[in-house]
């Protein structure tokens, strides 16, 4: 006998991991032989290890492959920037964002340095987190970390030394690819658009070599063979393993492997991969291979209900543990998933609930509430927002166009000094629309965004701040 896929992800993966529990068999499809089992193992968690190496890269190509700047895409060393929010209409990713309007570009830092330029952000709260090749967030200037003056970076590769120009601060890239992935807030009235567009177009990110002159970046070159269409989620879980490890060696050679990988590398070299070189597809077994993908994948997703890393508190979902995560492979691969491009839980926590307080999923036939007692809004320093997504992760056309919810609402308090906010497809009444989020028909999602938590009591980063429960209102 042997294991299929649907034992493995039902519960199973603790039978893989235990040697001697299942009897040796023919490898047929869709099973898994005792023999190899191993390799197979080592396998699965190679892939565990590179997937945010290897999403990272999908998704570059995907979001550099135009030949000019637009909202959400821009070629390698141009900037894109998003104008407006998103409506209902938008389905590009899923969960969009309505409080802060991206500012983003993907640049090659192994060739030579990139130096960018943020302007005097006036108070206003920003953030402009710069991810490697591996999702970490190696450094991020922002109101939190640097303030709000005006400053400039010069962001340099792995293997560079040099001198900067005066006045240029260095961050030293781990990878040779950087994702920049900027945030501005933004109230999004006609005025606050038009402000923040403008500090937008004061951002420049140009090569060392041209930094100080006159520059125009070269027009984008579009490849026709990228797949355009395809969710990079999809385009990287298609991939058969041996396309998956060849293009991860690859990878490897320009964005090495931390230190604390050491121990890893050692295993994964059992099946070919071995940092620096090409990946040898022959120590990969073939009586297995097929199989690899799939089960490395649901053993990703398998994390978001047992891991402990991954919090369930009154029906609300999140993880304290994104932007830097050391050797937690499956953590790191989770939230390559779920939620590319996080950041680190001092910027941003994101909970996200899917079940009222009894354990029911949400349903636009019903009417909920969310209550913040007296004094216990969240604690933040940056923003707070509750987002109202259909079963689907979009948003939910509403006749007030209203996404998400936040104190730019002026929320009113109830006599006792406590918020509700209103979770329902009808309008709650006149007095109570500032406080009215509203629901589709159907199934529905909420994700509440914590921008700069507070790091100490009260915080939701060491527990002592415990986000409310959402009950079905009284009929």
């Amino acid at each position: 006998m042997g294991i299929t896929r649907r034992a493995a992800t039902a519960g199973g993966l603790g039978m893989l991991m235990a040697p001697g529990l299942v009897p040796a068999a023919k490898a047929e499809d869709g099973f898994i032989p005792m023999e190899g089992m191993d390799e197979f193992l080592i396998a699965t968690d190679a892939y565990i290890y590179g997937y945010p190496l290897v999403t990272m890269e999908m998704t570059r190509r995907v979001m550099t492959n135009v030949a000019a700047a637009s909202d959400t895409r821009a070629p390698m060393g141009q900037i894109a920037k998003a104008r407006t929010y998103p409506d209902a209409s938008f389905r590009d990713v899923t969960a969009p964002n309505a409080d802060t309007l991206y500012t983003l570009g993907w640049i090659d830092v192994g060739r030579e340095p990139w130096v960018l330029s943020l302007p005097d952000m006036k108070g206003r709260y920003f953030l402009f987190p710069m991810l490697d090749g591996w999702t970490t967030v190696f450094q991020v200037p922002g109101s939190r970390t640097t303030g709000t003056g005006a400053q400039t970076y010069a962001i340099t590769g792995p293997g560079w030394k040099g001198t900067l120009p005066a006045g240029v601060k260095e961050y030293k890239a781990p990878t040779s690819i950087v994702w920049l992935l900027g945030r501005i807030y933004c109230t999004g009235t006609p005025e606050d658009y038009a402000a923040v567009h403008a500090l937008q177009d004061q951002v420049g990110l140009v090569p060392l070599s041209s930094y100080g002159k006159p520059y125009t970046p070269p027009p984008g070159k579009v490849d026709p063979s990228i797949d355009m269409k395809t969710a990079v989620r999809d385009q990287v879980n298609r991939m058969d393993a041996v396309a998956y490890f060849t293009l991860l060696a690859e990878l490897m050679k320009a964005n090495p492997p931390t230190p604390a990988d050491a121990p890893a590398l050692a295993r994964f070299a059992r099946i070919g991969l071995v940092p620096g070189k090409d990946f040898d597809a022959s120590k990969l077994k073939a009586d297995f291979v097929k199989r690899i993908p799939q089960i490395a994948f649901d053993r990703i997703m398998l994390q978001f209900k047992v891991n402990s890393a991954v919090k369930d508190i009154n029906g609300w979902n999140y993880i304290t543990k994104t932007g830097i995560y050391g050797t937690d492979y499956l953590i790191r691969a989770l939230v390559t998933a779920i939620g590319l491009g996080a950041n680190r839980p001092q910027d941003a926590i994101y909970p996200t609930s899917l079940k009222d307080a009894n354990g029911s999923a949400y349903d636009g036939a019903h009417k909920y509430v969310l209550r913040f007692g007296k004094d216990e809004l969240p604690p933040v320093q940056g923003f707070w927002s509750v987002t109202m997504y259909d079963a689907d992760y979009f948003f939910v056309a509403n006749p007030i166009n209203r996404y998400s919810i936040s104190p730019r609402q002026n929320l009113k308090a109830n006599p006792d000094g406590s918020v509700d906010i209103y979770l329902q497809k009808e309008s709650p009444g006149a007095d109570r629309e500032s406080n009215w989020l509203p629901a589709p028909s159907g199934k529905f999602v909420l994700m509440m965004r914590l921008y700069w938590p507070n790091e100490t009591d009260p915080s939701i980063i060491d527990g002592s701040w415990v986000i409310p429960p959402v009950a079905r209102a009284a009929t």
